[in-house]
């Protein structure tokens, strides 16, 4: 993962996790990405594609999307990361995979994936599963969600509790996810986690995705007294 500075090392503690949206219009969606990316410090990228039934994409629509999006995202410096196909992320030569709990595990991944890319995984609430999975090797572990979210049914509501205790005992970088925005973001950089995961706050916005960055680094840097 890109470094944080409260890892000892050089940049902001907390930073942006760009995910996008389930479903675009690839051409206008690309040039979208270009204005986000342009707009402010965005850590990773992740391309979550779902098809018309809520499962994923098939492999046509992710193949086009990845090399349509990833050269955007290497030109701003952004890491690339597919959601679910560790299978796919090393054909296509991608940064990383995120894997979520009914989508495979770490082990698997990895090896699809080879000892130098990047592996996430979900951990929804669960310290225990947090640490089996950091141990293992994981570079990053994803909690949440936080809030409300439309993107999908929350099934696990984390607390920030666990960011605090993560944050304080582990030094595997942390991922909160789950409905955050500018307006609620301030308690999860406060708690130390490492990046923040947003979808709608970005796409959404109603000035545009550039926008939509730029104002979440703002709160980022406001919540970290930076």
């Amino acid at each position: 993962m890109p470094a944080t500075s409260d890892k000892g090392t050089e940049g902001p503690a907390c930073r942006l996790y760009l995910i996008t949206p389930p479903s675009f219009d690839l051409a206008a969606f690309s040039g979208q990405l270009a204005e986000a990316l342009g707009a402010g410090d965005v850590a990773c990228l992740q391309l979550r594609l779902k098809g018309p039934d809520g499962e994923g994409a098939g492999d046509a629509d992710i193949r086009a999307a990845v090399e349509a999006l990833m050269p955007i995202a290497h030109e701003h410096e952004v890491a690339f990361i597919l959601n679910d196909r560790p299978d796919l992320a090393a054909e296509l030569g991608c940064d990383g995979v995120h894997v979520g709990r009914e989508d495979g595990d770490y082990k698997s991944a990895r090896a699809a994936v080879g000892p130098d890319a990047i592996v996430g995984t979900t951990c929804h609430n669960s310290r225990h599963l947090a640490m089996e999975d950091a141990e293992a090797g994981a570079d990053y572990v994803a909690f949440g969600a936080f809030f409300p979210t439309s993107t999908k049914q929350v099934q696990h509501q984390a607390e920030i509790e666990t960011l605090e205790i993560w944050s304080e005992t582990m030094e595997v970088p942390s991922v909160a996810i789950g409905g955050i925005t500018a307006e609620n973001c301030a308690p999860l950089v406060q708690a130390g986690a490492d990046f923040l995961a947003v979808i709608g706050a970005v796409w959404n916005h109603p000035d545009g995705p550039g926008a939509g960055v730029k104002a979440m680094n703002d709160a980022i840097a406001a919540a970290a007294g930076e």
